[in-house]
């Protein structure tokens, strides 16, 4: 009999335990809301372009003033994997229908640890490529940013160039997508990474920083 209650006690506390896992929101759920009462508070344009992925993207506040003319959907949330793009894909691309979009994660990915490795990276690039073409038109392009360098991360240096260069030979293989090399401009002529590129975290960009990127981007918009 005891050997009965126990087995009964250790299950319901198996079911527990998953429920109380089913019930935890992803993380990132706040912002992925905040981004859906954005939307029914101003409705994006149609046919815009969406920058996706974790802080870099997040972090550029004044994106649309760095491309005036371009309807461009800022959805770059918290410290994002690629994981997490995937599992957001609906919220963050989809559901824009967009004519263009921009991808910036991976980073964070090899920041998670030694396990994660560039090969993992690429295999969870190729999943998100896998679910916009499945499920938007073939011809919208999608334009993957290089894995950037930073102070804070140069130790991880090595990791970044070969997931950078594995997702750009992917990409090579592909139609519609492009690698944008955004790597090489915040290095200088050392191949050391530009100290006067980042904020007080040395990892997250300021002003500088963007300008790089968006003297990059601009060209490559959609009109």
């Amino acid at each position: 009999m005891n050997k009965f209650i126990l087995s009964c006690c250790l299950l319901l506390g198996v079911n527990f335990l998953t429920i109380a896992q089913s019930s935890s929101p992803h993380p990132f759920q706040e912002e992925i809301n905040a981004f859906a009462k954005a939307d029914s508070l101003y409705s994006p344009v149609k046919n815009s372009i969406v920058f996706v992925g974790s802080s870099s993207f997040r972090m550029w506040t004044n994106i649309n003033d760095n491309f005036p003319g371009y309807p461009i959907i800022n959805r770059g949330f918290g410290g994002s994997v690629l994981t997490d793009v995937i599992y957001y894909a609906k919220e963050t691309i989809l559901k824009y229908q967009p004519k263009q979009i921009y991808i910036y994660c991976g980073e964070n990915d090899i920041a998670a640890g030694e396990a994660v490795s560039s090969e993992i990276v690429l295999t969870r690039f190729k999943e998100l490529f896998k679910i916009i073409r499945t499920n938007l038109n073939a011809s919208v392009p999608i334009v993957f940013v290089s894995l950037k360098p930073s102070v804070a991360r140069w130790n991880m240096q090595e990791r970044i160039v070969k997931t950078n260069n594995l997702i750009q030979q992917y990409i090579a293989t592909q139609k519609n997508v492009s690698f944008l090399d955004i790597h090489s401009a915040m290095l200088d002529a050392n191949g050391q990474v530009l100290n006067d590129l980042f904020i007080g975290d040395n990892l997250h960009m300021n002003a500088k920083g963007y300008q790089i990127w968006q003297k990059i981007i601009a060209p490559t918009l959609v009109k």
